[in-house]
């Protein structure tokens, strides 16, 4: 029979401070993950942040859980997303993903939601029969250097001994890039570049709606899930990178006063831009971005900032070399829908949910 074992924040806090999460065959969350889960503003005492399934005393499988809340109305409705689900595929027969699933539904009342999901995970969701699809985001991912040493191995494993080739072919295609980059102007406005999201922005957020406010997104930007370092093997999802760093960035009129602002994560050579607020000068925005994707050698930029991306379409300065269409899909279980408005649309921002993390 499978056991299931729950952490609030004081147990989480100490399940890892003792070590303890790392006697097993696999780890269930990584100590820095972890840290950022305890340290979620929105994260309540008492609310569940990760679940352990056991079978016979062997840990085969693990959920974890990102608390939330909508405030509609001045009422607030809380719920929380998946951030993680794993089990031990030995032991699928024994069904813990099913157990861990209604265990997590039991402990937010079916108030889930869940995004960034696998083909896989999304077939369980579906079979599960209490979730709905609502709230698509469409998004635009442009490339500007060739990374076929990379991208090729991992779509067709059987070109790994190719992998030197690709890496020639790639050197050679981007050195030609680099030197047609070489005339890129630097921005004749005003910027700043932050390590995160000072008073005058976050006095300037307060204008527009949104989910988050500075200091919840400064709260991710101190504890996040994926430090630079070697990738711990024991650990499946986004735990490690080569290189893993956000920016805030502040464009300025002659005034001195902000005209936009938006936080970039730069993540092994992709980016996306997590938020974004400004007051419609997305000429400023746009070409900031291509001297940053210039001068930090950016092989991919991906963008669910609709208003954003229509600029973008129309602009002579943004210059991929390729790009493709890309969409979300957020699902929402049956119980918190029925907690919201027929009208309503929480317009996630890229970063909303447990997207800014990974």
């Amino acid at each position: 029979m499978i056991a299931l074992k729950t952490f609030n924040r004081k147990e989480l806090e100490d399940f890892i401070s003792s070590g303890a999460f790392r006697q097993y065959d696999f780890l269930p969350v990584t100590r820095h993950r972890a840290l950022s889960h305890i340290q979620n503003p929105k994260a309540a005492d008492e609310d569940t942040l990760l679940i352990l399934a056991f079978y016979e005393d062997k840990l085969i499988g693990y959920v974890g859980c990102f608390p939330d809340c909508f405030i509609i109305d001045g009422k607030e409705i809380r719920y929380a997303w998946l951030s993680t689900l794993y089990v031990n595929p030995e032991y699928r027969k024994k069904r813990p993903a099913k157990a861990l699933l209604k265990k997590v539904f039991e402990e937010y009342e079916g108030r889930i939601a869940i995004t960034e999901f696998t083909k896989e995970a999304e077939a369980l969701y579906n079979i599960m029969g209490v979730f709905e699809y609502v709230f698509p985001k469409e998004g635009k991912r442009y490339y500007f250097r060739t990374d076929a040493a990379k991208m090729i191995p991992e779509k067709k494993p059987g070109t790994q001994p190719l992998k030197p080739l690709f890496q020639i072919l790639d050197a050679a295609a981007n050195g030609v890039i680099s030197i047609k980059n070489l005339a890129a102007p630097k921005p004749d406005f005003k910027y700043e570049v932050l390590d995160q999201i000072d008073k005058e922005s976050a006095d300037f957020m307060n204008r527009f709606p949104g989910m988050r406010n500075a200091d919840e997104i400064n709260t991710f930007i101190n504890y996040p899930w994926v430090l630079e370092g070697k990738k711990d093997e024991k650990y499946l999802f986004s735990s490690f990178a080569d290189s893993f760093k956000y920016f805030w960035i502040k464009i300025l009129n002659k005034n001195n006063k902000i005209t936009s602002c938006f936080l970039l994560q730069l993540r092994d050579g992709y980016l996306k831009i997590p938020y974004l607020f400004t007051d419609g000068n997305f000429d400023e925005v746009i070409r900031f971005l291509q001297y940053f994707i210039v001068s930090h050698k950016v092989k991919g930029f991906t963008s669910y900032q609709t208003a954003l991306n229509r600029e973008i379409q129309e602009s002579k300065v943004f210059s991929p070399i390729y790009e493709r269409d890309f969409k979300r899909e957020y699902l929402f279980h049956k119980n918190l829908l029925e907690l919201l408005p027929g009208h309503f649309n929480p317009n996630y921002q890229d970063g909303d949910g447990d997207c800014m993390m990974t």
